[in-house]
């Protein structure tokens, strides 16, 4: 006589499994033109953004410029110091998604080769938060000095730009 419960269970092996739609999902996601698209069209929608931002900030300076009657210099300020953080903050997110698959990439690096040193685990553990903690604090760092010196010269150069545009109308 069989016992059941020596019997293969299949209705639970099946439970065991990913759904279908995660496994096309990671497959999808495993290629690399998946992530080409993704980066590629996050992007087009951060470009197309600041561009729809820019072109507000310059329609409201126009605005600004011509319905006083003694143009001041201070809405020229304002909207190159804009212009200049939208840039600046654009140009730190580019940075950033090209900088962190490459510190991920030396981070495991540095890791495996504490591993193979002979590192016990919990040492391990202790160096790789401390060089995680330093990376980030460095690529942090260098982001922020990057995106500034970006968004100073496109402020200057945003004020320049719009002080000659007003003296070429006068």
């Amino acid at each position: 006589m069989v016992d059941p419960t020596d019997s293969p269970r299949t209705s639970n092996s099946s439970s065991l499994s990913p759904p279908r739609s995660y496994l096309i999902f990671m497959r999808i996601m495993s290629k690399r033109r998946t992530w080409v698209c993704l980066f590629v069209a996050v992007y087009a929608i951060l470009l197309s953004s600041s561009w729809n931002f820019l072109r507000s900030v310059l329609t409201w300076y126009k605005l600004q410029y011509t319905s006083s009657p003694s143009p001041s210099r201070i809405p020229a300020v304002y909207a190159s110091v804009v212009l200049g953080a939208v840039f600046g903050a654009m140009s730190m997110v580019a940075a950033a998604a090209v900088a962190v698959p490459a510190v991920m990439v030396i981070w495991i690096a540095v890791v495996v080769l504490l591993a193979f040193f002979g590192k016990s685990r919990r040492d391990l553990v202790v160096e790789a938060r401390k060089i995680t903690r330093d990376v980030f604090g460095f690529v942090f760092k260098v982001l922020l000095k990057e995106g500034n010196a970006v968004a100073a010269i496109c402020a200057v150069l945003g004020y320049f730009i719009l002080i000659r545009k007003d003296f070429d109308s006068i």
